[in-house]
């Protein structure tokens, strides 16, 4: 268990900032989520800022004091921030060297020369996949776009047919599984084993993102009939190199940190001696931090170097990476602050007493939670972690498995139906050249896809585990 998941849970272990009865506390959740919503949606303020301002308002609904509401949110932004900030930062570096170098160019052109006619849709999942690893969504579409655009274009292929298996690559990444920011911070927030969650989320994600990607595609395509928009075929990112890097030193490098991660995880379950040497070395080489930094440092030999780059091109490369992250690193931190203000607040306690009556599963809870988050804010990232930060105390008293398992599903409630106050929304809309009502039909369909068939798989994996 992390530092942050310990520091976590003896929060929520403590006295509560506020002796407000569960009606209130619960009153103040709703109108505290309100708040967020209507400062995202009516008055498009910037996520930071409206988790910021609802955070306190949501401590003032409880009647806590204001000072120590101050220092719940800030508490909760730092120890997010001191738990994710690094790798969020890792990824970035890794995900632009794998753009600028044409590694993801490299990967997408060797796929498809390869590929015919009718494995076209699995060969988009599969490039999706592999290039959305490492990135976050907006960079991992607005780098297979054009990709996407071309291979409709040349193939003369239903746009949906090729798009669809792209998109579902992609958001399966960036709700399942990390290093990605949401994966990331509900792992820490419930105290879930990073490997374990991995795996499982591996797991989840093979047939999820079958089903939402190139099976649904199939429907799509008749639904939505369209070509690929001309204006919108951009040019690619590695047409100025002279060279760039080999294919499958491309995908190794990409995959190394998962590779780690994996290793330890099952080094972690078979060996299951923290005295063994061989579970020692795996321990320190699988942690997020060192498996994403070793990525790092072979990425800028394996393909900065090999597209050419000089020293100064290689820093050049890391200092633009890092500059687009810092409103994503805020939203993330402020969304920290927001649960950690839940949890100091005592609202943990207040779910656990409300549906220790139930016949709903803390699985499916969680999932709901998180739809209900999701449809209202349109952030996959803040219902992630407002989500994680309600139900951690659920995780007390659960095994390992059951525990990555609530974070697969939180994740998978994230995804629920994309819709018009999804900045993701906006963009498939403009890259596809639809209007809303096809974009609801393909895209926000698709989304809802993976979000059920997520849960499922979840709950059928939580029979076995």
């Amino acid at each position: 268990m992390t530092s942050l998941s310990v520091e976590v849970l003896a929060a929520d272990a403590a006295e509560p900032i506020t002796s407000a009865g569960n009606a209130q506390l619960g009153i103040a959740v709703l109108a505290g989520i309100a708040v967020i919503v209507l400062l995202i949606t009516k008055f498009k303020l910037h996520a930071f800022l409206a988790l910021t301002i609802g955070s306190l308002a949501l401590g003032a609904f409880a009647g806590a004091p204001l000072a120590d509401a101050i220092k719940s949110f800030s508490t909760g932004l730092g120890n997010t921030v001191a738990g994710v900030g690094v790798l969020i930062a890792l990824g970035a570096i890794l995900g632009k060297l794998l753009a600028d170098s044409g590694g993801a160019d490299q990967i997408v052109d060797t796929i498809l020369a390869k590929t015919g006619e009718r494995a076209m849709p699995w060969a988009m999942v599969l490039i999706a996949s592999v290039i959305g690893l490492p990135l976050f969504f907006e960079v991992g579409i607005v780098l297979l776009i054009p990709v996407v655009l071309m291979v409709a274009k040349r193939g003369n292929y239903s746009l949906m047919r090729i798009g669809i298996p792209a998109l579902a690559g992609l958001s399966v990444m960036h709700g399942l599984i990390p290093p990605h920011p949401g994966p990331l911070v509900a792992i820490d927030a419930v105290g879930a084993n990073l490997g374990v969650t991995l795996a499982l989320g591996l797991v989840v994600a093979i047939p999820t993102v079958i089903l939402a990607g190139p099976v649904f595609s199939k429907y799509a395509a008749r639904w939505v009939d369209i070509q690929a928009p001309e204006k919108m075929i951009p040019a690619r990112p590695s047409e100025d190199l002279e060279k760039r890097p080999g294919f499958g030193v491309t995908v190794a490098t990409t995959l190394l940190p998962v590779v780690l991660m994996l290793v330890k995880a099952l080094v972690d379950i078979v060996v299951d001696d923290p005295e063994n040497g061989v579970q020692k070395v795996t321990d320190v080489i699988g942690s997020p931090l060192i498996a994403l930094l070793a990525a790092v440092i072979v990425a800028m030999f394996t393909m900065g170097r090999a597209a050419g780059f000089t020293k100064e091109q290689l820093s050049s490369t890391v200092d633009k990476s890092l500059a687009p992250i810092a409103g994503v690193l805020l939203i993330v931190g402020a969304g920290g602050g927001f649960k950690q203000t839940l949890i100091d607040l005592g609202v943990g306690q207040m779910i656990l007493d409300f549906s220790k009556d139930w016949s709903i599963p803390a699985l499916l809870l969680a999932w709901l939670i998180a739809v209900a988050i999701r449809l209202a804010t349109g952030s996959a990232t803040v219902a992630t972690i407002s989500a994680a930060g309600l139900v951690a105390p659920l995780a007390e008293g659960m095994s390992t498995g059951e525990v990555s398992l609530l974070v697969l599903a939180i994740g998978a409630g994230s995804l629920f139906f994309s819709h018009v106050n999804d900045a993701g929304f906006w963009l498939v809309k403009e890259y596809f050249g639809m209007n809303v009502g096809q974009t609801i039909k393909t895209w926000s369909v698709m989304e809802t896809i993976i979000s059920v068939v997520g849960i499922v798989f979840v709950l059928l994996l939580s029979l076995v585990l």
